[in-house]
C-alpha cells in the first residue's frame, strides 16, 4: 500500500485544520438540506393500510403510537429471500444490508422524546420477525408485517427505503423518502430527525415559523430516563 506523507505533529495539525474548514462547510450544507426537507410539501395518505403487529392488526395511524411523526423503514426480510442472506438463511437471517441498518439503530426512546416514532416493516410473518429480533438483539425496534400495497405505494416494493410521515389528528401525510445510498446514513437519532418534517426541533435550526423548537441539549437524556411521557 502506498501511504500518504509521514509528517511532524505540527504539519499534521496544519493539514487537519485545512480539512476541518471543508468539513464545517459540509456540516452547514447538511443542515441546509435538512432545512429544505422541512419545507417540502406534504402528500396526503388516503388509503387505509393495515399491518400485523405483536398486538394484532394495526393501521398506519397506530404505528405512530400517539406521536406526531413516524419514520418507517422497509426491511428486506421475507420467506422467499435467501440469496441476500449472509452466514445463514431465513428465518435466522434477513438481507445483510438491512441487518446492518438494524444493528446501528439508536434506541428509539430518543426519537420518542422528539414526538417521533420509528417502525420497521417487512413481508415476513410476525413469528419470524420476533425470532429475528430476539436472535439479533433488536428487541427495541417496533417491527410490523406488511399485508397490502403499502410497500409498492411508497417506493419500497423492492429492496429497502425509509419513509417519513406526519399526522394532523387522524390525517396522515407523507413528508419525505430516501432509499439506496440514502439509507446508509440511517440509524442515528440525528439522521432520522433530519429526515422529518419537524427536524430536531431545536432553536438553532432554520425552520418555518411556528414549528416546535426547544433549547438544544436540555431535552437529551438517558434512553431509560425520559419518563412515561416520552
Amino acid at each position: 500500500m502506498r501511504t500518504p506523507p509521514i509528517v511532524s505533529p505540527g504539519e499534521w495539525e496544519e493539514a487537519r485544520q485545512r480539512l476541518l474548514v471543508k468539513e464545517k462547510e459540509l456540516t452547514r450544507a447538511r443542515d441546509a438540506m435538512a432545512a429544505q426537507r422541512r419545507r417540502m410539501p406534504w402528500m396526503a395518505v388516503e388509503k387505509d393500510y393495515r399491518f400485523d403487529g405483536p398486538k394484532g392488526t394495526a393501521s398506519l395511524l397506530d404505528l405512530f403510537e400517539g406521536r406526531r411523526q413516524l419514520v418507517v423503514y422497509r426491511a428486506f426480510y421475507a420467506p422467499d429471500i435467501t440469496t441476500f442472506a449472509a452466514g445463514g438463511a431465513y428465518p435466522d437471517r434477513a438481507c445483510v444490508g438491512c441487518s446492518l441498518v438494524a444493528d446501528q439503530v439508536a434506541h428509539p426512546a430518543h426519537l420518542n422524546a422528539r414526538d417521533t416514532s420509528l417502525a420497521f416493516v417487512s413481508r415476513a410473518p410476525q413469528a419470524d420477525i420476533e425470532h429475528l429480533k430476539a436472535r439479533n438483539g433488536w428487541e427495541s425496534i417496533p417491527w410490523y408485517t406488511l399485508t397490502d400495497d403499502f410497500d409498492a405505494d411508497f417506493g419500497v416494493d423492492e429492496w429497502h427505503g425509509t419513509n417519513a410521515f406526519i399526522r394532523d389528528a387522524d390525517r396522515v401525510f407523507r413528508t419525505y423518502f430516501v432509499n439506496s445510498r440514502g439509507d446508509e446514513a440511517m440509524g442515528s437519532t440525528w439522521s432520522y430527525l433530519d429526515l422529518t418534517a419537524l427536524g430536531r426541533q431545536e432553536e438553532w435550526e432554520d425552520s418555518p415559523e411556528g414549528y416546535p423548537q426547544t433549547a438544544p441539549y436540555r431535552w437529551w437524556n438517558y434512553h431509560d430516563a425520559y419518563g412515561h411521557g416520552a
